[in-house]
């Protein structure tokens, strides 16, 4: 059911979305300090192709470890990403929802703009994760 879900997304602003974040992560890449960011939003970009069957999880749950992207630098990241892209990835994910929320058939996809839009703001120190994944606990630190 995900794959179909999956291809129909990708037919009804997926792939239109998934550029703008692969856009995003070219000029955060470009100015060599943004690569951080552009590999988050590279990671982003595939999530938006197949949001189906993934969802997003803050990395130290999956890892067990804090990590720069989980701890305050990556705070500071996020409100650096939340002025720079994540507002306007967001914007878009919210156009595409409310015209997906129209019709019966679209308010699962709109909900899935909505659910990327909230991603958009605050990517950082987030890992995408099949769904079966998402409840594990994290694993014991040694």
């Amino acid at each position: 059911m995900s794959l179909l879900l999956n291809i129909i997304w990708i037919l009804l602003g997926g792939a239109w979305m998934a550029f703008g974040w692969l856009v995003a992560a070219a000029i955060m890449a470009v100015t060599i300090i943004g690569i951080p960011w552009a590999r988050a939003a590279i990671n982003i970009a595939l999530y938006t192709l197949m949001p189906f069957g993934y969802t997003a999880v803050p990395r130290d749950r999956v890892t067990g470890q804090d990590d720069i992207g989980t701890g305050p630098l990556g705070t500071i990241g996020n409100i650096i990403w939340l002025v720079l892209a994540g507002w306007w990835l967001a914007l878009m994910h919210v156009v595409w929802a409310i015209a997906l929320a129209i019709t019966i058939i679209g308010i699962p996809f709109a909900w899935a703009h909505l659910k990327l839009a909230g991603i958009a703001l605050w990517p950082v120190g987030k890992m995408i994760v099949p769904k079966d994944q998402a409840g594990m606990p994290a694993h014991p630190r040694v």
